[in-house]
């Protein structure tokens, strides 16, 4: 009598197999938490580094900021006063009131003010003569723009004195 051998139409042999074994168990586990510490791992990695693109552009646009408030002074102006020693540059009048400018930890407007929410960053100005493309009357401006913890991140352009 085969049907009374089985109990509810299944044969012993399943019925062994509907459980997980306590090794079964253990193994699942480990393999599980190997598998979350590699993802845990690799959004730490994402985590420290989510901020740099927003310094990384920060140190971009004052770059250009002061790159392009250089370029459209005129390339040499009647004298001026001596460039201040602060952070102003309103009464500079010509490219070369530029050269050597530099802040540390601090970035200002054009009239000198620190801009507070740029503490941190630090700027340095090189204007040098160049020869460019036969071009004499050229210079090479370079801004490089720093900030601790990111590497400097420097712009470059050239000016000639296309007016004269």
């Amino acid at each position: 009598m085969a049907a009374s051998s089985s109990r509810n139409g299944r044969s012993a042999g399943r019925r062994a197999r509907q459980g997980l074994t306590l090794v079964e168990l253990v193994l699942a586990m480990v393999v599980i938490g190997v598998g979350l510490a590699g993802v845990m791992l690799a959004y730490s990695t994402v985590g420290r580094g989510s901020a740099d693109p927003l310094v990384q552009r920060q140190m971009q646009a004052i770059a250009e900021e002061l790159i392009e408030e250089i370029a459209l002074k005129p390339y040499a102006a009647s004298a001026n006063d001596a460039p201040t020693t602060d952070c102003a540059r309103d009464t500079w009048n010509d490219i070369g009131d530029y050269a050597g400018y530099a802040t540390t930890g601090r970035i200002c407007g054009i009239d000198g003010v620190p801009i507070a929410a740029l503490a941190g960053y630090s700027v340095r100005v090189a204007i040098e003569p160049v020869a460019l493309g036969g071009i004499s009357a050229a210079r090479r401006i370079s801004v490089t723009v720093s900030r601790s913890g990111s590497a400097d991140l420097t712009l470059r352009t050239w000016r000639t004195d296309y007016a004269s």
